[in-house]
């Protein structure tokens, strides 16, 4: 998820953070967002919610768990065909009339789009295609004090994926005047435009499926040179890691880890899979891409958990026992797309990516909806199983259709 400029508790850690982390995050994400405890070192405390954050009808907890689904997990195209199915229309009959256009929803909708292209499911596409009608391909609105202009911009990346089939202009011109416009503004040193890992997913995509779409290189370049201000930021080569943010460069959980939280850190995986795609195969720093991808895919899958899935404390996994679906969805996606082009050793992956595909199964339910989704959050925490919201059902519909490319490609050899 993303929530910036919001403090949470860390009930389940020891957090540790020092006066550079702190200084840091005063520089690039506004005094408002440190409270004067985080500056003195004490454990920052809760403000009153965002309501930007607090978007209805984005996902919900129920009392009582329904049954279990019955399904599949061989890697065929027709089993994993009737997963994304049953989830999507599942979630497509519950939400399509509350549809938004900020973070929340624009993962969900490059879920519809990955499965709708894969399987391929015209119901997917269509919807879609009403969503960007509906909101007349505008961005999210961008509020006074927005300092994370990603989160707005992400669903721009289902507006130029649809421009890429019915070539109407209206579809993208919307998107590449916001991206002109913030081309326009000059950096600011020490202030990163995507201070938050998260924002790997939201933004980095959308300039390259901007360049995708017009063929103008520009657009990758300042991609480029703002992806690689943020890792050099938060990356941890040492750990193949990112922190979620320069507040957490420090922070250690209870077993005396370091803290990197499972959802931010398959944002960032699931984003640089989305970015190569648009990226052509010439582009100087893409070598760049491929290794942190590898890296991060073999530190991942050493981190699996015996049902599949990842906790939502990648390095100290009995902090919070239970198993995350939305992590673990982007980590499925990423690996099985890395496999399908070629980035990923097959013999290595392929039983991480099953063996993740059958955990994420075990958490749909028999109408579809799936459970075990991490709340809006920015850190670690408790996931009840029933817990289900729109982000991570996109990851596991971006997962499902990625899979059904690797069983065509299984079953063509």
């Amino acid at each position: 998820m993303n929530i910036p400029c919001t403090w949470f508790g860390t009930s389940g850690h020891v957090v540790k953070r020092n006066s550079t982390a702190v200084a840091l995050t005063l520089v690039f994400a506004g005094a408002c967002c440190v409270p004067p405890s985080a500056a003195q070192g004490a454990t920052p405390t809760a403000p009153a919610p965002n309501p930007r954050q607090q978007e209805a009808h984005i996902g919900d907890v129920l009392a009582t768990a329904p049954p279990l689904a019955k399904l599949s997990p061989a890697l065929t195209t027709a089993a994993i065909d009737k997963a994304v199915r049953l989830v999507g229309d599942w979630q497509l009959d519950h939400s399509e009339k509350y549809f938004g256009r900020d973070w929340t929803f624009a993962a969900l909708y490059a879920g519809y789009m990955t499965a709708a292209s894969a399987l391929p499911d015209q119901r997917f596409q269509s919807a879609m295609l009403r969503m960007g009608e509906k909101f007349d391909w505008q961005l999210n609105p961008v509020g006074p004090n927005d300092d994370a202009p990603a989160n707005d911009q992400a669903v721009g990346q289902t507006y130029l994926d649809l421009y890429q089939i019915y070539e109407q202009r209206k579809m993208m011109l919307p998107t590449k005047e916001t991206l002109d416009a913030q081309r326009k503004v000059p950096d600011v040193p020490g202030k990163p435009v995507w201070w938050w890992c998260d924002a790997l997913f939201m933004g980095p995509a959308t300039w390259a499926d901007l360049y995708r779409a017009t063929g103008n290189r520009a657009y990758l370049d300042t991609m480029d040179r703002e992806f690689w201000i943020t890792s050099n930021l938060l990356y941890r080569p040492q750990e193949k890691l990112y922190s979620r943010d320069a507040t957490y460069l420090n922070a250690r959980s209870k077993n005396g880890q370091l803290i990197f939280w499972s959802r931010g850190n398959g944002w960032v995986m699931a984003g640089i899979a989305r970015t190569l795609d648009a990226m052509p195969k010439d582009y100087p720093s893409r070598p760049k891409y491929v290794e942190q991808f590898r890296q991060m895919a073999s530190r991942i899958a050493t981190l699996q958990g015996a049902d599949g899935l990842w906790r939502t404390d990648l390095l100290d996994p009995d902090a919070y026992p239970a198993p995350e679906v939305s992590g673990s969805a982007f980590y499925v996606y990423a690996l099985a797309w890395g496999i399908n082009h070629g980035i990923l050793d097959s013999a290595t992956y392929l039983p991480v990516v099953k063996k993740g595909w059958k955990g994420l199964l075990d958490h749909v339910y028999q109408d579809g909806r799936l459970g075990a989704i991490q709340s809006v959050n920015s850190e670690p925490g408790v996931v009840p199983p029933t817990s289900s919201y729109v982000y991570g059902v996109g990851g596991f519909l971006m997962a499902g259709g990625e899979l059904h490319r690797l069983a065509e490609r299984s079953a063509h050899h």
